[in-house]
């Protein structure tokens, strides 16, 4: 112990605050907001021609797009002229209009007509009727648990009105269009397609599905399966499903595949089964961003905690209890026969990773029961006073907890499908393989050199993954050591280094661990590559000033209480660190503060403040 504690001695130590955790949440909209999830709001849409059904009608049985202009006006007082409205859906939009239900979906596009025009920041509201959820919270719930691992849009609910009359609760979904894209990826011009077939339902037409299986290379094969939203873009996702047939290996320069592998996993926990990896393949959007990788973007997830598709199967359980890796058919599809079929493979071992920690963080059915009951007491007299909803009020709160059953239909419940599949995921034999663990990870300034270290245990190998994209993407390894070299302390200690690279280029630089052994993978933090570890060199702390006097500590050595008196009149924080820049003790110095060290063991440590570190003796 003291010959590895004589060490620091011989170094300059500085430390920084220079890792912080990227934080996507921030991206979402907060209290007051449209897409405020506490906030029920109500939208009144008039229509300029009165003759407005029809003409949308017609529009939609020929996939035109048509839109109407019509005033727009919220229950705050905003009110906007010249949104253009369409009808939306396919057999939301079919089975209403088909029963003659006025309740229709709804696409609100307030930048159509006037350039520039917002509607309290946004271009364009998606309206749903909820037909196949009597709950109206499947997709809100969905939507809650999905941002916290990949870009997704936002929802909630609101109160329509059309043409004066009540139209009923509908469920608000954020537009996944360049707006959508600027706020998640700092650019909106890349290629982007909605993968879904462009068949109308209930029309006659072509039949395809957006499975990216290889079906020549004539773009114009393609045109049935997906549907362009940019200007261009048919010849970038024929490369992707080129690069999938034909040089899977290099999947990677085309596709962010750990975007695709949180998607996977979120879609699997909560058995959203109406996507890529369950029963039909389509329900999501792919983007181009700058670096020539496309994102998976989730949408549609109204079958979220296997919701209508419960009838799919004569045997419930195969809805419940679907593998994530096989399903209940064969998976052939490219997507998933490339990334997660093979289980010695790196992407199927993250993808296991990235399963544990939404089934971890996410899968708890009182936590979603508690989310559920707060949006459905928000709406519960707007759902009570709908005159077209398709259920009543006792479908509303039944269907929460339990299998709903009426005229043919059956919807799975929400807690009761979290409980079943939370019991078969904990029960995988493939989930249940012990990962290691990684206990810390944190960054150290020594003689001027940033290093990355994590404690590690039951690990095998532990690489730092490491990007500047301003993309956050194209994460390289670096091999991360503990054997007392490359700036490790000491050997087999467990406590794995490595320098941080980029360090000396003035770029952001974006990181996390990644541990091994024989059977998993662990990650911290653990929502990587969605959130990461940022070093930006202008926010580290100045170098320590050997005779500076900001504070005094005494005495030193110490056995239990040290004081320490900090010379400035505000507050300060600081933290009491191991020689490898370990968090012990944090807290507040403000003129005198006493610290109790009597727990800790003789060893050196380090006070550091914003300004300063001083080094403290602890004795026997």
């Amino acid at each position: 112990m003291y010959a590895r504690a004589l060490l620091p001695f011989l170094m300059l130590w500085q430390f920084c605050t220079g890792q912080v955790l990227y934080n996507p949440q921030s991206l979402y909209d907060g209290p007051g907001g449209l897409f405020d999830p506490d906030s029920l709001r109500t939208v009144s849409i008039s229509f300029y021609n009165s003759n407005y059904d029809s003409i949308l009608h017609a529009g939609w049985q020929a996939g035109s797009g048509v839109r109407l202009p019509a005033t727009v006006q919220l229950d705050n007082g905003i009110s906007l002229d010249s949104v253009a409205v369409r009808y939306k859906g396919n057999s939301t939009y079919f089975v209403p209009r088909t029963l003659g239900n006025p309740k229709l979906p709804l696409n609100l596009d307030m930048n159509d007509l006037v350039g520039g025009q917002k509607l309290m920041g946004y271009k364009k509201l998606k309206l749903a009727n909820s037909i196949l959820d009597p709950t109206y919270s499947k997709e809100l719930a969905a939507l809650n648990i999905y941002r916290r691992y990949l870009p997704t849009p936002q929802g909630n609910f609101m109160k329509v009105n059309l043409q004066g009359s009540y139209m009923g609760l509908y469920v608000n979904t954020e537009a996944v269009n360049k707006q959508f894209l600027q706020k998640h990826f700092s650019e909106k011009d890349g290629v982007l397609f909605k993968c879904d077939p462009v068949q109308v339902f209930g029309q006659p037409g072509p039949v395809g599905n957006s499975d990216l299986v290889y079906l020549g290379n004539d773009t114009t094969l393609y045109y049935d399966h997906y549907e362009l939203k940019s200007d261009h873009g048919w010849n970038e996702l024929y490369s992707l499903i080129h690069t999938l047939e034909f040089n899977p290996a290099q999947i990677d320069s085309v596709l962010n595949v750990d975007r695709v592998l949180w998607a996977f996993a979120v879609n699997m926990v909560i058995a959203n089964l109406d996507v890529y990896n369950g029963i039909y393949q389509h329900n999501y959007y792919l983007y181009r961003t700058g670096d020539g990788l496309f994102q998976m973007i989730p949408w549609d997830l109204t079958e979220s905690f296997v919701g209508a598709l419960i009838g799919h199967h004569p045997e419930k359980d195969s809805m419940y209890h679907y593998d994530p890796y096989h399903g209940y058919e064969c998976y052939w599809y490219p997507l998933i026969t490339e990334i997660i079929a093979d289980p010695s493979s790196v992407y199927r071992k993250v993808y296991t990773a990235h399963l544990r920690t939404v089934i971890g963080e996410s899968l708890d059915s009182a936590a979603i029961k508690n989310h559920v009951t707060s949006m459905q007491a928000l709406g519960a007299a707007a759902a009570s006073a709908d005159p077209n909803k398709f259920w009543g009020m006792l479908a509303y709160f039944y269907n929460v907890d339990n299998e709903f059953n009426a005229f043919g239909f059956s919807t799975a419940g929400i807690t009761s499908t979290v409980v079943k599949r939370r019991s078969f995921l904990l029960a995988h034999p493939e989930i249940i393989k012990l990962p290691p663990d990684i206990i810390d990870v944190q960054l150290v300034d020594i003689q001027g050199t940033k290093y990355v270290t994590a404690e590690v245990a039951n690990e095998d190998s532990v690489q730092l993954r490491v990007t500047t994209s301003p993309y956050n993407s194209k994460f390289k390894n670096f091999t991360m050591y503990d054997d007392g070299t490359n700036g490790d302390v000491a050997a087999g200690d467990n406590i794995y280094t490595v320098a941080l690279p980029h360090q000396g280029t003035g770029l952001e630089v974006k990181y996390y661990v990644r541990a091994f052994n024989a059977d998993a993978v662990m990650l911290n933090p653990e929502r990587a590559e969605y959130e990461f570890y940022q070093y930006t060199p202008t926010t580290g702390f100045g170098q320590q000033q050997a005779n500076s006097a900001l504070i005094r500590v005494y005495p030193n050595p110490v056995r239990s209480f040290i004081t320490v008196e900090c010379e400035t009149p505000y507050p300060q924080p600081y933290e009491i660190v191991s020689v490898l820049g370990r968090r012990l003790r944090s807290g507040i110095l403000q003129g005198r503060t006493v610290i109790d060290l009597s727990a800790l063991p003789a060893n050196v440590y380090y006070l550091r403040t914003a300004s300063q570190a001083v080094k403290v003796m602890k004795a026997d």
